[in-house]
């Protein structure tokens, strides 16, 4: 027998959906909002913690069932509107996955060679100098370099013991938690392994890791847009990404593609913004010269083009790379060109996420 249609029913029913993370009912998270009866339809916002969009769909879908299932024939002349909304005050505190990280960040670039963990290693060691509480995985499985650029090549991580259960505790660097599938491999030894074992590997650093709290967890994505990326935005609730590419057409090329995946329907995770790198060259006996030698301004015209934010541009700088190659991120030499850039950089970045960033309705 069907039940009455009204609110508390309407609570009652939905009180059958389940959180898939949390293991409790949706009523009980106060996820349900909003809740708008009329001869036309029902309406009411649904909060999710899952940001990725198959988590989305699945509990909207459970949702609905639960409602025609206790309504039956009450609903049939009636349209259901499910407004789906990101909790962002209860992700960080109530997710299964990664409790405690108020922000995770991904670094990608379509294609390799760009300075996509060169980049990602100075905004986190960026972000930790202003006192920020930053943790890093290094996910490029097949060519991790994390651990040279923090100065922790031969270290190796302890286990820690957290409500009975032990985790692997990431290595420190300057101020920064750092863990690295190099740091469980021979510095020789080349990382061979089928996509699955990848991926599986990619989300125990997530999962049998204790991170604690932090307001940002940068994740160093490999090249490309293979299963590594779909596996981790599938299972990771990304808050957003960064694209890193140089100015020349090939490089810009792939990182359209880099930001196509992330706003594919069944992924959807908003682009935080583009980041030039290797925009120019000036010789240090002529300061007021810039030399484009690979393209002038392309990824800031594709990041209007495509209309995502322009987050800046690194110069050529030799003490970019030679900071990497010695393990103390660029952005720590106080007053340098390469810190100075490094440094607007996380200004941009930091004022797109205060803003909020922007869920593309479509792929480019």
């Amino acid at each position: 027998m069907s039940m009455e249609l009204h609110e508390r029913n309407i609570r009652q029913a939905l009180s059958k959906v389940m959180e898939p993370d949390l293991k409790k009912d949706i009523i009980e998270l106060d996820l349900v909002r909003d809740i708008a009866l009329s001869e036309e339809g029902l309406r009411f916002t649904l909060m999710v913690l899952n940001p990725a969009m198959h988590a989305r769909k699945r509990l909207e879908g459970a949702c609905r069932f639960a409602l025609e299932r206790n309504f039956g024939e009450a609903l049939k002349s009636i349209e259901i509107d499910v407004k789906l909304m990101a909790s962002k005050d209860q992700t960080p505190d109530l997710r299964k996955i990664l409790p405690g990280v108020q922000h995770i960040i991904a670094v990608a670039s379509g294609k390799g060679g760009v300075g996509k963990s060169t980049v990602s290693a100075n905004l986190a060691a960026g972000l930790a100098q202003q006192g920020h509480r930053v943790g890093l995985v290094d996910a490029d499985i097949y060519g991790p370099s994390m651990p040279l650029m923090f100065n922790l090549v031969g270290e190796k991580p302890q286990t820690v013991e957290v409500d009975g259960k032990r985790y692997i505790e990431p290595l420190n660097s300057y101020g920064v938690k750092v863990l690295s599938i190099g740091f469980f491999a021979d510095n020789s030894q080349a990382i061979v392994w089928r996509g699955p074992m990848a991926s599986k590997a990619l989300n125990q650093m997530f999962s049998d890791v204790y991170w604690g709290s932090l307001d940002y967890l940068i994740i160093d994505l490999p090249p490309g847009t293979g299963d590594i990326h779909l596996s981790l935005v599938q299972n990771i609730p990304l808050t957003g990404a960064v694209v890193v590419s140089t100015p020349q057409q090939i490089a810009l090329a792939d990182a359209r593609k880099a930001v196509d995946m992330f706003r594919l329907e069944q992924i959807n995770v908003p682009v935080l913004g583009l980041i030039e790198n290797m925009a120019y060259f000036t010789p240090a006996e002529l300061p007021d010269r810039k030399y484009f030698i690979f393209g002038k301004q392309g990824a800031r015209m594709l990041a209007e083009d495509i209309g995502i934010p322009f987050l800046g541009e690194l110069p050529i700088i030799g003490s970019i790379c030679e900071s990497g190659d010695v393990g103390r991120p660029a952005v720590l030499q106080e007053e340098s060109l390469s810190s100075q850039a490094f440094q607007e950089i996380i200004r941009n970045f930091e004022q797109v996420l205060e803003k909020g960033p922007k869920v593309p309705e479509k792929p480019i």
